[in-house]
């Protein structure tokens, strides 16, 4: 058993490493919540964006099983400049978590989670968090009316969505972790970055990634002095 864990392991890592390159798995972000946001009664609640510190997306996570399961995938995190205004340089994560049971099959899944208070982004700034337990974690709301339902779920710092064969869903991803990916940061910056230097320091998002954040801007954009207000209301 522990030799075919290792084995599933290092299945999908391999074959989430050698998909694609940075520069694609940004635009592949960007293609994937211009899609969800594409059909508003059916994508995540524009008021949610507004209100989101942050926001992750992780594009084609990958799943593979054969009696072992598990995931891994790599995507992004994007936070709010320091005025709330806007949107930051992007800093890559990996995603990982595992299942066991009877599972044959694979499939990729698009995943995307807004971080909605400063704990929220505060755990993005550390070495490795796992949801549900150094993090609270809930499924996310759809639709332009779901946001009427969201008051409890609120007290989450996370909310989380994903979507597989064209089904979009909250989902609460309880048990999976989170961790900064220097080396993608690297391949992105030109040398080897931590998440906090990225998502603190008040740098210039690369050319690479004006795609993805025009997208974020374009359905969850704040007016001036809003950004402030929210944090001051948290």
């Amino acid at each position: 058993m522990r030799r075919s864990v290792l084995i599933a392991s290092f299945l999908i890592s391999a074959t989430a490493l050698l998909a694609d390159t940075v520069q694609e798995r940004l635009n592949e972000a960007a293609a994937v919540f211009s899609e969800i946001m594409g059909t508003p009664d059916k994508g995540i609640p524009q008021e949610l964006l507004e209100q989101a510190q942050c926001a992750v997306i992780v594009p084609g996570l990958k799943k593979g099983a054969f009696v072992v399961g598990g995931e891994f995938g790599r995507g992004f995190v994007e936070c709010r400049k320091g005025s709330g205004v806007g949107w930051g340089a992007p800093a890559a994560i990996r995603m990982e978590g595992g299942s066991f049971g009877l599972q044959i099959g694979g499939s990729s899944t698009d995943v995307v989670m807004l971080v909605m208070n400063q704990r929220g982004m505060d755990r993005l700034l550390g070495d490795k968090f796992t949801l549900g337990a150094d993090a609270s974690v809930a499924a996310g709301p759809v639709g332009r009316t779901a946001a009427a339902e969201t008051d409890t779920k609120l007290t989450a710092e996370i909310l989380a969505w994903s979507r597989a064969k064209g089904l979009f869903a909250g989902i609460a991803l309880k048990g999976a972790t989170l961790r900064p990916d220097e080396k993608e940061n690297g391949a992105l910056y030109g040398h080897p970055m931590t998440n906090r230097e990225i998502i603190t320091g008040n740098m210039a998002p690369p050319a690479a990634a004006s795609s993805l954040i025009a997208e974020l801007d374009k359905y969850s954009s704040r007016k001036e002095g809003s950004g402030s207000a929210e944090r001051k209301r948290r």
